[in-house]
């Protein structure tokens, strides 16, 4: 698997002591690959233990989150957040209410995450925290008992200064919102401990788009790059929440179609594209059935199968939805149904096997998540800046930056690919890039 002993041996230790934890050896064995050729080249790593500081979190938290529901009755959750760098800022990352959530989920998102942040040139740490805790199917007054108790805990360990979380999968405005209130009940008024806010409670104009709308600049970059533009291209999207559906409306605004949408219950195929309009409507009065699409628009077809397992001719691929969701066999799928781009909206949602069929072929080009999707985390920090100035941009202004941050991240991917004869690979260039980066920074902060 790996030729340099020292790579091997870091991550050979790891799995012998966190064998359980497969979705961060994931991260971690992918990253390992990437930056491999680059520690065969300097010995003094394995002596300062460069890879062991890198991909180890500095600070773990654990705690148990106890609330009430409407009944009266007690439950019991489990609460994180893993401060994995701070080697740029203070931490800096989501946080998720999902029945998937442990620690293993967690530490692959705050390693991924100080990757990422650190490709932003922003100042910002990498963290991640969340819950195991569903809002689905809870009252408002059951999601706010729990984010107050959750809060209560967390609290002893941010601050503006220290760690910063903002919004994840679950975690919208109306949680951070609570959180926020119970923050500053504890800790009080500090605008800056929170990001992800309301708008009125200091939060940042066009936070909510960020994410898609960074997923389709930075796609639109890697398309420049190669002489083309989203205008009538052929696109096929997963995950219906802030992300999948904001890259919706933006490839739409761009001249795009999208052929084809799914969430975690099916798929929906329009052949003359999808009506955003009619699925918006569909999300906020039916939630997840997208079946009923098919009764205004008897053409489009719905299936439960995955999106990826579809035969559907298409130019694009968003993965927008979560870890994992595309195996060796989708992407083979999709490689035969003539996608021919592919850029990850999701935190790593290829899996190994599907990455290595995607770099076999050689007319296909994918974005990894860490550089594509980092718009979130851009105005999450464009947020912390208006917060320490006291002051709001104009959804106009914090949409120029984000464009150009992340116009800059793909500048950053294609200079790294020149620079180390990679072709189009801008996965290897992007955890190159984060880890040149990081290297020097821990050698400049010395032992700590």
């Amino acid at each position: 698997m790996f030729k340099n002993p020292y790579v091997k041996y870091v991550y050979d230790d790891l799995q012998a002591k966190f064998s359980e934890q497969v979705e961060y050896l994931q991260a971690v064995k992918a990253f390992l690959s990437a930056i491999e050729p680059l520690v065969e080249q300097d010995e003094s790593l394995e002596k300062e233990a460069i890879l062991e500081r890198m991909v180890t979190p500095e600070i773990i938290i654990k705690f148990r989150v106890p609330w009430q529901d409407d009944q009266g009755q007690v439950h019991v959750n489990w609460g994180y957040r893993i401060q994995h760098s701070s080697l740029l800022g203070p931490y800096k990352g989501g946080l998720r209410f999902d029945t998937q959530v442990n620690e293993s989920v967690m530490k692959f998102l705050a390693f991924e995450q100080t990757l990422k942040n650190a490709l932003t040139g922003l100042p910002m740490g990498g963290g991640k925290g969340g819950s195991d805790f569903s809002t689905r199917g809870k009252s408002d007054q059951e999601i706010m008992r729990f984010c107050q108790s959750y809060m209560t805990e967390l609290a002893k360990h941010i601050n503006e200064k220290i760690d910063v979380p903002a919004g994840d999968i679950g975690v919208g405005k109306r949680e951070i919102g609570y959180m926020y209130g119970q923050y500053k009940r504890l800790k009080g008024v500090e605008l800056g401990s929170l990001t992800g806010k309301p708008i009125l409670a200091n939060g940042s104009l066009g936070r909510e788009e960020a994410t898609g709308y960074g997923l389709i600049y930075f796609l639109q970059a890697m398309l420049n790059e190669e002489k083309e533009q989203i205008s009538q291209k052929r696109f096929m999207i997963s995950g219906l929440g802030n992300v999948g559906l904001n890259a919706i409306k933006k490839v739409m605004q761009l001249g795009g179609m999208v052929l084809a949408v799914s969430n975690s219950q099916g798929s929906l195929y329009d052949p003359r594209g999808i009506n955003i309009n009619h699925l918006e409507d569909i999300l906020a009065h039916h939630k997840k059935d997208l079946s009923i699409y098919t009764q205004e628009f008897p053409h489009a077809s719905y299936s439960q199968d995955s999106i990826w397992s579809r035969q559907i001719a298409a130019d694009i691929a968003l993965p927008c939805a979560t870890q994992n969701e595309i195996n060796a066999h989708q992407a083979r799928n999709l490689i035969a149904n003539g996608v021919r781009f592919l850029a990850e909206g999701a935190n790593m949602p290829c899996m190994s096997e599907a990455i290595e069929v995607f770099n076999q072929s050689k007319d296909f080009i994918w974005a990894p998540a860490k550089a594509a999707n980092a718009g979130g985390v851009v105005v999450s920090g464009l947020e912390m800046s208006q917060n320490a100035m006291r002051l709001q941009w104009s959804f106009e202004d914090v949409d120029h930056k984000l464009q150009a941050i992340m116009s800059d991240i793909f500048a950053n991917c294609k200079e790294t690919c020149l620079k180390f004869d990679l072709g189009k690979n801008y996965a290897t260039a992007a955890d190159i890039a984060s880890y040149q980066k990081i290297v020097q920074l821990i050698q400049m902060h010395g032992l700590i």
